[in-house]
């Protein structure tokens, strides 16, 4: 009772590879320019190619969507109390079938309760962190109940509808947030995923435990990004998360001008923090 994934692979080499997680409700693809970025400049900076991923989470771009057995079962309420746990432990199982024991784990937002999670199941297979635009916080009652409705409003109807807030902008939010091409851009990426898979990460979301307590567990090296406008997880959010990680040494990078999907708006800018990190451990 395993859990499939479809990796991507932006980049063959030697080494420890960099996994990149991407957030909800888009797939694999928001980290496009951002891996092009890394590649290039660690090229320029005159470093062996290592290997780059981006596997889609299940049910995001081409990942098959888990049946509820494979997820773990469904709570009362619809959540999957496993879901996390299960995806977690397909991401190592990816790594290990490709012969490696360690990974440099990348999560933005819905990416970062994974890459927690497999440092809480499998801190083994950790040789860095980089948590972006994210939290450790489980879900209020409030926003599991949200999850939940929209999970099945998008399984009964087929509708991209409830999500579609993440291509919309406010006058608060970032100068590329509110661009005619993010909009255009996002709105595509998520009506391009089937509304079955938003259901299954929303479920998933909604059932994850409470990740606080893995904070200060953490050895291995940190990198926390967050953009300045971020309307989830601005650096009063990300900062006490950096604070927390007291068995490591973290830093800190704050991107301006900039919303909750950093890698996409501002990729040099992650992909130079992610680059640091990696000189950190390659």
């Amino acid at each position: 009772m395993t859990i499939e994934l479809h990796n991507n692979v932006y980049c063959e080499g030697e080494g420890i590879p960099v996994v990149l997680v991407h957030g909800f409700p888009v797939d694999h693809r928001m980290w496009n320019e951002c891996a092009d970025a890394l590649k290039t400049t660690a090229a320029e900076h005159g470093m062996k190619q290592f290997p780059i991923w981006a596997p889609d989470m299940p049910g995001a771009g081409e990942g098959p969507i888990p049946s509820d057995e494979n997820s773990g079962g469904k709570d009362t309420d619809g959540a999957f109390l496993n879901g996390l746990d299960r995806m977690a432990d397909a991401y190592v199982d990816l790594l290990h079938a490709a012969g490696h024991d360690k990974a440099i784990w990348v999560g933005l937002s819905m990416g970062g309760y994974l890459i927690l999670d497999i440092q809480r199941l499998h801190p083994e297979a950790v040789a860095a962190l980089a948590l972006c635009d994210t939290k450790a916080a489980a879900d209020s009652e409030k926003m599991r109940a949200k999850r939940i409705a929209i999970a099945e409003e998008c399984e009964s109807t087929g509708t991209h509808e409830p999500v579609m807030g993440f291509a919309a902008a406010t006058p608060e939010d970032s100068t590329i947030k509110q661009s005619d091409a993010y909009r255009e851009q996002f709105t595509a990426w998520i009506n391009e995923q089937p509304a079955e898979g938003i259901a299954w990460r929303e479920r998933m979301a909604a059932g994850r435990p409470d990740l606080n307590d893995v904070l200060s567990t953490i050895t291995a090296p940190v990198a926390v990004i967050c953009g300045d406008k971020d309307p989830s997880s601005p650096p009063s959010v990300m900062a006490p998360i950096a604070d927390a990680m007291t068995a490591t040494s973290t830093d800190m990078t704050v991107v301006f001008d900039c919303g909750h999907f950093s890698a996409y708006e501002h990729p040099q800018a992650v992909a130079d923090a992610l680059l640091a990190l990696v000189c950190r451990v390659q």
